[in-house]
């Protein structure tokens, strides 16, 4: 069974400096019908105007995953780290027993465009922590490549959750298909372009649930780019 969420049935938020589309509930936007799939709680698609960006703020006991398309985004938090995500990189943050951090564009000319990504963790009040992979395009082309799982496997970034997080950049007339185990259900996130899952028609913005079906087909329409969520 697909359950689709399409794009322009999104929450909507507009900051100024700041453009976001929420899939699920998230901040003054709620609905009760959308509050997220199994472990994963929110999938927002941001744009931070040339400029702008979020001021120092904290969480906790949230895995949040980003994921750039378009643009460059400068990451400062109290651990320590500071880093710029560029397209291709994927930054987990395990906020844990508390963390605070910021984002920021320093463009004056380039917005950017990127998934925020949180996962509700399978404990609480754990260390706090941070990783960031660059996962070049060759990768992703034409296969489902592992971003984030639970163990790090296949040269992914780990996160404290079970949930499997793949990429993957199709063009036109190409197909990607993927198993899931008993039991499990997942999530597909079209970031660009325009796919068939299973036969559904997606398009840039949507995303689909998918239950009892253990095999997912993902076939490109036009030249795409997914997230798929492989989730208990």
């Amino acid at each position: 069974m697909i359950t689709v969420r399409n794009a322009e049935s999104r929450g909507f938020a507009d900051h100024g400096w700041l453009h976001s589309r929420h899939s699920f509930s998230f901040g003054s936007y709620y609905d009760p019908d959308h509050m997220g799939v199994s472990n994963l709680r929110v999938i927002n698609e941001d744009r931070v105007a040339p400029g702008g960006g979020f001021a120092t703020h904290g969480h906790r006991d949230m895995e949040i995953v980003t994921y750039v398309l378009s643009g460059a985004l400068e990451h400062k938090d109290s651990l320590g780290n500071g880093s710029v995500i560029r397209p291709g990189d994927v930054q987990r943050m395990s906020a844990g027993s508390g963390v605070l951090h910021s984002e920021y564009n320093h463009s004056s000319e380039e917005a950017v465009h990127f998934l925020q990504i949180w996962l509700e963790p399978n404990r609480l009040n754990a260390a706090p922590g941070y990783a960031q992979q660059h996962f070049p395009v060759e990768q992703r082309r034409g296969r489902l490549q592992l971003l984030v799982s639970p163990d790090g496997r296949d040269g992914s970034i780990s996160a404290n959750q079970d949930a499997l997080l793949y990429g993957a950049r199709l063009e036109a007339g190409e197909a990607v298909q993927h198993t899931l185990a008993e039991g499990r259900q997942a999530y597909l996130q079209v970031a660009r372009g325009s796919v068939l899952l299973n036969g559904q028609a997606l398009t840039a913005g949507d995303g689909a649930r998918v239950q009892a079906d253990p095999v997912i087909r993902i076939a490109a329409t036009d030249t795409a780019e997914v997230l798929l969520f492989d989730l208990p």
